[in-house]
């Protein structure tokens, strides 16, 4: 017989009393092996969403949640190192980041995700390149992580299964946004992975998770605060999302987009923020050179290759490309002072680029590229957004969600914000 009751633990928390460690232990493993009921955690959660809870509480769920599945150890003689991005509107950054990094000599462990609404997923972006493959079996993830360095996939049953079990809970809960569980369930899973080190994009702004840049970095602060006491060398930088990174938010058009980077082109924002991040990894797990420097030597670009063919992958074979294609003009002449991120992400999902639920496919070829950036002076009847999608009909209802997402201004002295807020060392 159990020491505890999953009403009175509901109660506690719904009477704002911070829950024991046994308590949170007890119901975190009930819950996952199926003790406690869906209805009882659903009210626990939200009793938790309206009342907070302490650090300790916190970093507790973390442990409980981290336990109830296993914690990796990396069989490679080389320093690990991660990163994780909170998720934006055309953050293709793990794209170019994990093989430049390998390529400086660090081993990047990279569980990821399928995205879901405005966002988009790494692994759906990887999957547009013909042959690739994102399951892989727990002896070729530990042994392409030796042999190439890095590797991208997505996360085994077996990591963290209660945060699994609670994200989908939370989804259908309206408990989402609560930073003690985005905490816990971002760094459970990061945890867990058994990298040394871990290096965090936490996004703010229309097109993040957080649009509040103090609730950004609160959440920041939480994330750090739990691998440190992990014992995991945790970084977090805040970056804005008011505007959509780069250049282009669909899968196969992101891959192309990294693809410039690693030839030593594309968009100088995405080039920013992958040295920014590629730097703090490298700096956590003392790795003294300048990524900057592997990035123009082309050692990035031979490792992204070798990293798509240990997947099945064909690096030399072309992308596909929509077969139709609309182009949005500018209404008037004057210097673009804002893009709605959430807006060109709710563009590229309704072209078919994301899904709004977990089992829905999405379109390799979807998406939105856009021609100008914000501090950029632009004319009338200038090019601004070309959508991309196989089904033409998507095209309407795309064009809504633009609708107001661009902010022109005469004002000749308009300076973009900076991309890089704000740098939180554990």
């Amino acid at each position: 017989m159990s020491d505890f009751d999953a009403v009175d633990v509901i109660r506690a928390k719904r009477d704002g009393r911070a829950l024991s460690d046994g308590e949170i232990d007890w119901v975190v493993a009930a819950y996952t092996d199926g003790r406690v009921a869906d209805e009882q955690m659903s009210a626990l959660l939200m009793a938790i969403y309206l009342n907070g809870m302490e650090d300790r509480e916190i970093s507790r769920w973390t442990e409980a949640m981290i336990r109830s599945g296993e914690r990796m150890v990396l069989d490679v003689d080389r320093p690990t190192t991660d990163k994780h991005s909170t998720g934006g509107v055309g953050d293709k950054i793990t794209l170019p980041l994990a093989p430049l990094v390998a390529a400086c000599g660090a081993v990047v462990p990279q569980l990821s995700g399928r995205g879901l609404g405005h966002t988009g997923g790494t692994l759906d972006k990887l999957e547009s390149i013909p042959g690739w493959r994102a399951q892989l079996t727990s002896e070729e993830y530990r042994a392409q992580l030796r042999d190439v360095g890095a590797v991208i996939c997505a996360a085994g049953d077996t990591l963290a299964p209660a945060d699994k079990k609670l994200y989908a809970l939370r989804d259908v809960t309206g408990t989402v946004d609560a930073i003690p569980l985005i905490a816990s369930s971002i760094m459970s899973k990061k945890i867990a992975e058994g990298a040394q080190a871990l290096t965090l994009d936490v996004k703010f702004g229309s097109g993040a998770f957080m649009r509040e840049y103090i609730d950004a970095e609160r959440l920041a602060y939480t994330m750090v605060r739990l691998g440190s006491d992990a014992g995991v060398i945790t970084t977090a930088l805040l970056t804005s999302m008011d505007a959509p990174l780069g250049r282009s938010a669909g899968n196969a058009l992101e891959v192309a987009e990294a693809l410039d980077v690693l030839a030593g082109g594309g968009p100088p924002d995405v080039v920013e923020l992958t040295l920014a991040l590629a730097r703090e990894m490298l700096a956590s797990v003392g790795i003294d050179r300048d990524p900057a420097d592997v990035l123009a030597s082309g050692g990035a670009m031979d490792k992204w290759r070798e990293m798509i063919a240990a997947q099945g992958g064909d690096p030399a074979a072309p992308l596909p490309v929509a077969r139709e294609t609309h182009t949005v003009v500018a209404s008037e002449s004057g210097v673009l002072t804002g893009m709605d991120a959430y807006a060109v992400g709710i563009a590229a999902w309704r072209l078919g680029a994301g899904r709004a639920r977990k089992e829905d496919a999405v379109s390799a070829t979807a998406g939105v590229t856009w021609h100008a950036v914000v501090g950029d002076r632009i004319v009338k009847d200038q090019p601004i957004f070309t959508l991309h999608s196989d089904d033409p009909g998507r095209f309407g209802r795309a064009l809504e969600a633009l609708e107001g997402a661009l902010r022109i201004e005469i004002d000749q002295q308009f300076t973009a914000p900076p991309l890089i807020r704000e740098t939180i060392r554990g």
